[in-house]
């Protein structure tokens, strides 16, 4: 499994369901991309400048709400994940 560094946070993005109204399919490339996730794997935190950690806010199993060209998208174990800074993530999905 991946270990995200410093205030990284690992998250799987939730694929929306694809419904068509009228049965138009819309090409992956027109569909608005999903901006909720859940974490899978947080860093241990952001390290400030004179060498204290700011533990992470979210926990492994949160959803959360993130900004929407945030991250990079990386393959692993044949998934896709997002890393983000936790500063990327806009609110905790109750």
């Amino acid at each position: 499994m991946l270990k995200p560094l410093g205030d990284r946070v690992i998250l799987k993005v939730e694929e929306e369901k694809e419904q068509t109204v009228g049965g138009i399919v819309l090409a992956s490339n027109a569909k608005e991309k999903p901006q909720t996730a859940k974490v899978v794997a947080v860093g241990e935190g952001l390290t400030l400048e004179n060498g204290t950690t700011v533990a992470p806010k979210v926990k492994e199993g949160d959803t959360v709400l993130f900004d929407k060209y945030a991250g990079t998208e990386v393959k692993h174990d044949g998934e896709s994940y997002l890393v983000v800074h936790e500063k990327d993530l806009m609110a905790i999905v109750d």
